[in-house]
């Protein structure tokens, strides 16, 4: 029952008594409070009552015929627990008020004759118990409702959350697939470019591969993070950009051997190779290490003639590794080196063309490298068989790239190798695992 409804219906009292009189005499005691009054004359027809009227409180009489005010409030607890039940005895008999207190669940006895104000006030009061207790009742009941429904939703809302999250974790490993394939595309076109580079000087094929792993592998012995490792890397693969525009003659002769005229032209190449890629926006960092891959420690190269620690430092790893493979190919001296004297040359410049301590670092990393045996064997296409793994990328002799490290031989790559060798007159060898799984004839 509401508050609004409370207030209009004060209370319904049901009287319980074999004497007409006192049934009489409560009635007109009870008219002047508001209360809507019941009575009757017997506790079965008291029972029968409660079963079609709605009743906030029961006074029963103690000593009735049939059935005692006892037996009677007795089965009110058990049928309407929620009703109020008041004991008005004339007697004392205090076995017949414990069994109603114990049986009846009573809340309160009263004597005969009453006191008008003692029984009016305990009336009131058990109807706002009754009621209160009803209030509480309901009030816990739709706490247990709403915490129910609250349950639910939060069970709804976690399973919407974890879908949410696979959701969200499935969208985020489609975007890092993504992510990878534009970095793979990525350096996928930077190696072709690399390779356009060198398609006009076939006797360098390689050179910028090579130099990009070598100063890969510097970046790392040095400690740099990925991302720097990475521009290096980026930077070796395109360090020669800038010679596309050179003439084919210049390109071919060792750099000792320029006229002055000829050295002039060259050095610009650094610039127009960081111009070529500064309009590149993931190429920016890349742009300035190869600008700056010409200038020495000392201050003595090109073009900005940078010494010291106001080279960049991937600029410093950058031409240390140039010019080691360029020793090895003859592009600096007259006659091609031997990697033991290309490091004997980048050991005694130290301190003159190079940083120091990288320069130490890369003879030491090499000699190292050098010293261990070479993973896979070289195969002609003629013997290579489905399944083989290829160790290190394969150059066409002009210089640009026929398969990548890791490919696995198929029957299709082995015809068209032995296409390519048979068509070119060349002999191509391919580097493969020493003990290939899987491989089949």
């Amino acid at each position: 029952m509401t508050q609004a409804e409370t207030s209009a219906n004060p209370g319904t009292v049901l009287f319980v008594d074999d004497e007409p009189n006192i049934l009489s005499s409560l009635k007109r005691l009870f008219r002047p409070t508001g209360f809507r009054v019941l009575t009757a004359p017997n506790g079965q027809d008291g029972l029968n009552l409660l079963d079609t009227e709605t009743v906030d409180v029961v006074v029963s009489d103690m000593r009735m015929p049939q059935m005692d005010g006892a037996a009677f409030l007795k089965a009110v607890r058990e049928r309407h627990p929620q009703i109020e039940r008041i004991l008005l005895t004339g007697f004392a008999d205090m076995e017949s008020t414990v069994s109603a207190v114990n049986d009846g669940g009573i809340s309160r006895y009263l004597n005969k004759p009453w006191k008008d104000h003692e029984i009016l006030t305990t009336v009131k009061d058990a109807v706002n118990r009754g009621r209160l207790q009803a209030e509480v009742t309901r009030l816990h009941a739709l706490t247990a409702d709403q915490n129910a429904k609250l349950k639910n939703m939060n069970a709804e809302l976690e399973a919407r959350v974890l879908a949410r999250t696979r959701d969200l974790q499935t969208a985020i490993g489609k975007i890092k697939e993504a992510n990878e394939s534009l970095k793979q595309n990525f350096l996928t076109t930077v190696r072709v470019f690399s390779d356009l580079v060198e398609m006009r000087s076939g006797h360098m094929a390689g050179h910028s591969r090579r130099v990009a792993q070598h100063a890969r592998q510097l970046a790392k012995a040095s400690g740099l993070d990925d991302t720097a490792t990475q521009n290096i890397m980026l930077a070796g693969l395109l360090h020669d950009i800038g010679k596309i525009g050179l003439p084919d003659d210049l390109l071919g002769k060792p750099y000792n051997t320029f006229k002055p005229e000829e050295r002039s032209l060259y050095i610009r190449h650094a610039e127009r190779g960081e111009a070529a890629l500064t309009a590149v926006s993931q190429l920016k960092a890349v742009s300035k290490l190869v600008r700056h891959h010409h200038e020495m420690w000392d201050g003595t190269g090109f073009p900005d003639k940078l010494t010291g620690l106001a080279i960049p430092l991937g600029a410093q790893i950058l031409a240390i590794a140039n010019d080691y493979d360029g020793l090895m190919q003859g592009q600096l001296t007259a006659r091609p080196l031997p990697a033991r004297e290309a490091l004997v040359y980048i050991s005694q410049n130290a301190g003159k063309r190079y940083n120091p301590e990288l320069a130490n670092t890369f003879v030491r990393m090499m000699s190292k490298a050098s010293g261990r045996r070479a993973d896979g064997i070289s195969l002609r296409p003629g013997m290579l068989k489905q399944g083989m793994r290829l160790v290190q990328d394969l150059l066409h002799p002009d210089g640009y790239l026929l398969l990548p490290k890791g490919h696995v031989c198929d029957e299709d790559s082995i015809i068209q190798l032995r296409r390519l060798e048979t068509s070119s007159s060349r002999n191509i060898t391919v580097q493969v695992e020493d003990s290939p799984r899987g491989a089949s004839t």
